[in-house]
């Protein structure tokens, strides 16, 4: 049986950078914002569904979603952006767990990369939970930098999001990314060596 390890963390806490890591290590990774791009491809239902709610406006001329029109309608409207997760979650949870499925057949162990992890309720179909954890001023600060935005956007792009706090209090494992990208190597390793991965 293989192990799965769910791993989330919130913007600018440096997720991407641990599932990285263990990619190098040669573990499968199922990506959750890949599959969400997927379930949108032309002729599919999930599609097909997205035009059913919003119209064939947030369509482009060769029958693509265009992000760029969908976005615009889900910004602003916060009860549009939770009726389209709602539309879209069935046909991400099936392809997502189906992935899973796929890559517990090749690999020891298999890395769940999902956002919202917590909030969609996926850690119900891990053996364990990573968070990337950061505290929130040096989210904040980290995503000024990246996003080159103010504090007063930043400040409201981390609250928009489900706490990291609240979440480093749920996880069963915290990657500490506070530090150089030489400590969260090591993190891993070590949890890697502990798990007998390697």
């Amino acid at each position: 049986m293989s192990f799965i390890l769910g791993i989330t963390g919130s913007i600018a806490t440096g997720k991407s950078t641990v599932v990285n890591i263990f990619k190098q290590y040669g573990f499968s990774v199922v990506d959750a914002d890949i599959i969400a791009r997927e379930v949108v491809e032309p002729n599919t239902a999930g599609l097909k569904k997205v035009v059913e709610t919003f119209g064939s406006s947030v369509l482009c001329s060769d029958g693509s979603l265009n992000r760029k029109q969908l976005g615009q309608i889900i910004f602003s409207d916060t009860k549009k952006r939770q009726a389209l997760n709602a539309l879209l979650a069935p046909f991400l949870q099936e392809a997502i767990i189906e992935q899973i499925k796929r890559a517990s057949a090749v690999s020891s162990l298999v890395i769940a990369d999902i956002p919202l992890l917590y909030e969609a309720g996926y850690d119900k179909y891990m053996d364990q939970v990573a968070v990337v954890y950061i505290p929130e001023d040096l989210q904040v600060q980290r995503l000024m930098k990246r996003d080159r935005i103010t504090k007063k956007e930043a400040q409201k792009k981390v609250a928009s999001q489900f706490s990291i706090e609240e979440k480093k209090k749920r996880a069963d494992i915290i990657f500490d990314n506070q530090e150089s990208l030489s400590s969260i190597r090591q993190q891993i390793f070590s949890w890697l060596k502990k798990r007998q991965f390697l």
